[in-house]
């Protein structure tokens, strides 16, 4: 079980609003819509995903993150590794 599946049904609404949001700035850009009205559209998008991948991160580290750590220090620091690598991705992005 992965550390997100309580609240699977909530991301899986969250995302298809963000899907919702993205084929609606697609329209904007078919309907040449005025850029800075189509570039705070892609802000606000982003801000959601970040949203998402943010609530994932805690997940992670609330479930899977402290199993291993329970399970042994070894699991647990190989865990922690894996979320820190994440983390450095989202910052990047």
């Amino acid at each position: 079980m992965h550390g997100y599946s309580a609240t699977k049904d909530d991301y899986a609404k969250r995302l298809r609003r963000i899907e919702g949001q993205v084929r609606g700035i697609a329209r904007m850009v078919d309907e040449d819509v005025y850029c800075i009205d189509i570039l705070t559209q892609i802000t606000a998008a982003t801000k959601a995903l970040q949203a998402v991948a943010l609530g994932l991160v805690e997940d992670h580290m609330g479930h899977c993150v402290l199993a291993a750590a329970a399970s042994s220090e070894e699991e647990g620091r190989a865990k922690v590794a894996e979320a820190s690598a994440a983390i450095a991705r989202l910052v990047r992005s």
